[in-house]
C-alpha cells in the first residue's frame, strides 16, 4: 500500500485504518467488476452478514464504497448493492506494516478461494542490492503497477497483482 507519488495525496489515519484489514480490502475487490449487496458479500466471503456490514459501514464512511440505488431482493427484501470507487488507488501510505500484513492477508485468501490453477505468475527471492540497484528496482515495479492500473479495461480478465518488497533483518 505504500505508494508515494507527487499525483497521490497522503490518506488520513481513517482511509489508512478503513484499509488494514484484509476482509475490507476483499470486499472492495469484490465490488470492483461488479455491485453487490451485504448479503452477496456475506455469501461470497463466507462470513455473517452483521460482520460484512460493519466492514462495509466503514469503507462507504471512508469514501471507498459508494451505496448504489435501493433494490428488491429475493422474497422482496430491501438491498442495497454497492460498489468499489477506486478511491484507494489516488491515496498515498505511509509505512504501515498491519495494512501491508492486511494487504497480503487479503491475496493469499483470494489466491485459495481462486484454487492454484488461477495462479498466473509466482516469484520470491531474497537479493543483497546496492542502494542505487534498489532504488531503480522499486522505480520499475511502480512503473510496472501503474502501467497495468492505466491499461485496466472493463472487458477484460480479471486478475489480482501483489507486489511486495521489504527488507530482510
Amino acid at each position: 500500500m505504500k505508494r508515494a507519488t507527487a499525483d497521490r495525496r497522503q490518506a488520513t489515519r481513517a482511509e489508512a485504518r478503513a484499509l488494514a484489514h484484509p476482509l475490507r480490502l476483499r470486499i472492495l475487490r469484490l465490488c470492483l467488476d461488479q455491485s453487490m449487496t451485504n448479503r452477496e458479500l456475506a455469501d461470497r466471503l463466507r462470513e455473517q452478514p452483521a460482520t460484512v456490514l460493519y466492514h462495509v459501514r466503514t469503507l462507504v464512511r471512508t469514501g471507498f464504497l459508494v451505496a448504489e440505488s435501493e433494490r428488491r431482493g429475493r422474497r422482496g427484501a430491501r438491498e442495497i448493492p454497492y460498489r468499489a470507487t477506486g478511491k484507494s488507488w489516488t491515496l498515498s501510505f505511509g509505512p504501515d506494516a498491519g495494512a501491508e500484513v492486511a494487504m497480503i492477508d487479503a491475496f493469499r485468501a483470494e489466491l485459495l478461494e481462486a484454487g492454484p490453477e488461477s495462479l498466473l505468475e509466482s516469484s520470491r527471492l531474497g537479493l543483497r542490492l546496492r542502494p542505487d540497484h534498489l532504488e531503480r528496482l522499486q522505480r520499475r515495479l511502480a512503473e510496472a503497477v501503474t502501467e497495468a492500473h492505466a491499461a485496466s479495461h472493463p472487458d477484460g480478465e480479471p486478475v489480482s497483482l501483489y507486489v511486495g518488497l521489504h527488507r530482510r533483518r
